[in-house]
Parts: C-alpha cells; sequence; structure tokens
C-alpha cells in the first residue's frame, strides 16, 4: 500500500491520468477505436447504434433524437460549459485579463482562423453546399495540442505553451461566435423569449451572490431545452450557463474553479472521447488517396495544414517584425512555427462544426477524413520541428531565482 492508502496500481493509474498528454492520448485511442468499427462486420452496427432514436417526455411534450444528436446537442453543451468556465476564468484573473499578453496569441489566432477559411472557399467556392463548411478547419484542439507539446517536455519553453493555450482558448471564443453566427437554424421568437426566464433567474443569483451552483446548472438544464427549441444550437446554452457562475463567493471561494476542476476529468476523458468515437468512423471501403484531393476534403485538409500555419505564423511575424509584439521568452521563430503547425490539429470543433453543416454520411464521411488527414499532418510536422528546433535559453535577467524553502 501507498502512503495515501491507495494499492500501487491505482496511484500508478492516477498518475497517468493527471499526465499532460493523457487526454489526448485517450482521445487518439477513441479515433482509433471509431475508425476500427466504422470498417469492421461491426460497421452496420455501429451506425445504428448512433441513429437509434432516444425519447425524454413530460405529457405532451418531448425530446426525441437519434442517439448521435443527444451526443453532440447534449454532451457538448457541458463540453462548452467547461470551454466557457476557461473563458471566464481567463478574462476575469487569467492571461486574457492583460491586453498585453492577448496581443500576439489574438492576432495569432484570428489570422489561423482566416487562412484557413479562405485555402477552404478557394477549393470550393464552385459548389454552394460545401461553401457553407468554410469554418471546418478555423478550429484548434485544445486536448491534442497540448497532448502533443506535454510529449515534447522541456523541449518546448514554458513561454510558448502559455502562447498556445490562450491562442486555442481565444479560437474556441471564435469558435463559439461563428456557431451562434452561421449556424442558426430557423429562428422561433417565442423559445427565445421564453429563455430569457432561466438567464434572468441565473443573473439574480449571481449578482445577489449566491454561492451554490446546483440551481444555476438546473435553470442551465433549462436554458438548454429552450436554446434547443428556439433554432439556436443549444451547445451555445452551456457556455452561457458558464458566465453565470460566480468566480467568487461571499466566503472568498471560487465555484467557478470548483465547477472547472470537477468537470475537467469528466469532459476530456468521457466525453470528448465518446464524441470523437460517435464523430470520426470514417469508412475507408472504396476510399483512395484521389478521393481525399476531392474539394471537400482537400480545403479541409490543406486549410488546416497550410491555413494554420500561414495565418498563425505570418500574423505572429508581422506583428513581432512591427514592434508591437515580441516573441515569447525563450522562444525562436522555428519553435513558433512548430506551434503554428500544431494548430493546425482541428479534430474536435472541427468535427463538430462539420457536424452542424452537413447530414448526409458521404459528405460527413468526406468531412471526416479532411480532418483526421489534416490534423494528423499538422500534428507530425509540429511534433517533428518543436522536437529537431534548438532551444533558446532565457535571458538571464528574466531567469526566475531559486526561492529558499519555506
Amino acid at each position: 500500500m501507498t502512503e495515501k492508502g491507495h494499492p500501487p496500481v491505482l496511484t500508478r493509474i492516477e498518475k497517468l491520468f493527471q499526465h499532460e498528454a493523457a487526454a489526448g492520448v485517450v482521445l487518439m485511442v477513441a479515433t482509433a477505436l471509431a475508425l476500427t468499427l466504422a470498417n469492421s462486420s461491426y460497421a452496420d452496427l455501429y451506425t445504428q447504434a448512433l441513429h437509434l432514436k432516444f425519447t425524454v417526455s413530460l405529457g405532451d411534450a418531448g425530446l426525441s433524437k437519434p442517439l448521435i444528436l443527444w451526443i453532440n446537442d447534449g454532451l457538448m453543451a457541458i463540453f462548452f460549459l467547461l470551454v466557457g468556465l476557461e473563458l471566464k476564468h481567463e478574462i476575469r484573473a487569467g492571461a486574457l485579463r492583460n491586453p498585453a499578453n492577448v496581443a500576439l496569441p489574438g492576432v495569432a489566432a484570428l489570422g489561423g482562423m482566416a487562412m484557413p477559411a479562405l485555402i477552404y472557399l478557394a477549393l470550393n467556392w464552385s459548389d454552394p453546399l460545401h461553401v457553407t463548411g468554410w469554418a471546418i478547419p478555423t478550429a484548434t484542439d485544445i486536448a491534442f495540442a497540448v497532448g502533443v507539446v506535454a510529449l515534447l517536455g522541456k523541449r518546448v519553453p514554458p513561454a510558448l505553451k502559455v502562447f498556445l493555450l490562450t491562442l486555442a482558448i481565444l479560437d474556441d471564443l471564435g469558435a463559439i461566435i461563428v456557431i451562434a453566427l452561421f449556424y442558426t437554424a430557423e429562428l422561433k421568437p417565442v423559445y427565445l423569449a421564453l429563455a430569457l426566464i432561466p438567464m434572468a433567474l441565473m443573473a439574480l443569483r449571481l449578482f445577489t451572490g449566491a454561492h451554490r451552483v446546483a440551481p444555476t446548472l438546473i435553470l442551465g438544464v433549462v436554458l438548454w431545452v429552450l436554446v434547443l427549441k428556439s433554432g439556436v444550437h443549444a451547445t451555445l446554452a452551456g457556455v452561457i450557463t458558464a458566465f453565470f457562475i460566480p468566480l467568487k463567493d461571499r466566503y472568498g471561494k471560487s465555484p467557478l474553479h470548483a465547477l472547472e476542476h470537477a468537470l475537467n476529468p469528466y469532459v476530456m476523458f468521457l466525453i470528448v472521447p465518446v464524441f470523437a468515437l460517435a464523430n470520426a468512423g470514417v469508412n475507408l471501403q472504396g476510399i483512395g488517396i484521389a478521393d481525399l484531393f476531392a474539394p471537400l476534403p482537400l480545403g479541409i485538409a490543406a486549410g488546416l495544414v497550410i491555413g494554420k500555419q500561414l495565418g498563425v505564423f505570418g500574423a505572429s511575424y508581422a506583428l513581432v517584425k512591427s514592434g508591437v509584439a515580441r516573441l515569447p521568452e525563450a522562444t525562436s521563430w522555428l519553435q513558433l512555427y512548430g506551434i503554428a503547425a500544431l494548430a493546425g490539429i482541428g479534430f474536435t470543433m472541427s468535427l463538430f462544426i462539420g457536424s452542424l453543416n452537413f447530414e448526409e454520411d458521404t459528405q460527413m464521411n468526406a468531412v471526416r477524413l479532411g480532418v483526421l488527414a489534416g490534423s494528423l499532418v499538422s500534428a507530425l510536422i509540429g511534433f517533428s520541428v518543436l522536437r529537431l528546433a534548438p532551444q533558446k535559453d532565457a535571458p538571464h535577467a528574466t531567469r526566475a531565482q531559486p526561492q529558499p524553502a519555506s
């Protein structure tokens, strides 16, 4: 037994799941399983299970959706709740609080969204149906990108890790705005009006200093149902709810931090892998290399690989050379290029946005192919560049001095 009373095996498993790369590894396993199922003798069973309808009803009112939509609209709302909590924390007390810290990753995030969209549109402009998928290659997957960086250990300077995290958080904010503005179905004003009621109650709790989060989360579920019925994408209810969780309560504690800490393992090790299992299953039967060069998958893959590198690195280079910002401490241009390549790992959010655009299996298969190919190439390029790039020492004046033991 260990000092804490846990068996050694359980202690090792606990340490394994606490590693920075753990979430990325679990996501890779879920993706591999999805690909295996989609190309095995269980492919039909896999597809049928995802389209099996589940119904929740109360009297004559209720929701009846296939399993895959419960995952994409329901479970992913919890994912967006966590994203919202992280955004609020960073805006109020983190890296996004100081505008000076936001300039470089902020402009890089904008470039990293604009260039992939332009490349995608250039390759799909002739198809009105495909044009609507322009946002698919604009996203960065935090879990995968951070997982790759974690595998590199000390070869990636701490300041560059902060740059990547800030970039990815701002990228998520951009994706949320894009979903709100461009992926709203036919609006139903009655439900939007009703959605103001739980929002008003959550605001009242926040401004009166209520410290218990359970009632706010229950109101968040009500908000989710009403937003879903309104035509606006339901996952946005998760983000809205997050901003009504108090950063500090009357006792000086942080309900936001506590909820973020409690949700994180469930989201990273359950919800996101389940999403990958449901959405990453590319049926490769009959698919050849030529299929990857069709406009839809090529636009996505090229947007993630080329667009992200051009957008993130190009915007960063322009800002630094103009004197508006400086490179992160102890970082070389080659290392920054490696991070720009890693930003092309779109995966979770790219697949999610793809599912909002295309409902037919053939189109979604092309989306999955493009996302997986683009993300894989981006990961390999980013890892290789950062692994081989010479490390740059931090200036002596700015190095942290060792602190005496307390």
